[in-house]
């Protein structure tokens, strides 16, 4: 038996790795829970990966199953996918490569941001101007903080 220079394919294929074998042993145990292959088959199946050694041969115990979907990412993942998703959305709208899906929207979103941060820039400047606490800044003793903080 010969053995190939790395980086180069064998005639025959390339060579399936124990991972690639798992994936293969992973779809198989989901093809019989969905209840497309009884327990014969997949035993059949598995018997066979074990016995294979090239990728186009592993592929072929799954030929006829469905390639598996993939997992929608759950919990703080999927709602940051889907903000992920919007934003892109957005920028590709901005810089012209898709037209806007709904003529006037984005100018209706620039006005309600706008104007949310003319609300927050008003109410932090009326806050500092009249002070933070119930009776304003003339409240409040720096000196007698400064006590509290240090134990005195």
């Amino acid at each position: 038996m010969t053995e190939n220079a790395p980086g180069t394919a064998a005639p025959e294929g390339i060579r399936c790795s124990d991972a690639e074998r798992e994936q293969v042993r992973a779809a198989l145990c989901a093809a019989a829970g969905e209840g497309r292959l009884t327990m014969a088959e997949v035993e059949e199946r598995l018997g066979r990966v074990e016995e294979l050694r090239y990728r186009h041969e592993l592929a072929a115990v799954t030929a006829d199953l469905p390639a598996p979907e993939q997992r929608s990412p759950v919990g703080w993942r999927q709602i940051l996918a889907a903000a992920g998703a919007a934003l892109a959305a957005e920028f590709a709208v901005l810089r012209g490569r898709t037209p806007e899906p709904t003529p006037g929207r984005r100018r209706l979103l620039v006005i309600a941001t706008v104007l949310i941060g003319l609300f927050v820039t008003a109410a932090i400047v009326l806050s500092a101007v009249h002070g933070f606490g119930p009776d304003g800044f003339e409240g409040h003793d720096p000196g007698e903080a400064f006590e509290h903080a240090h134990g005195g």
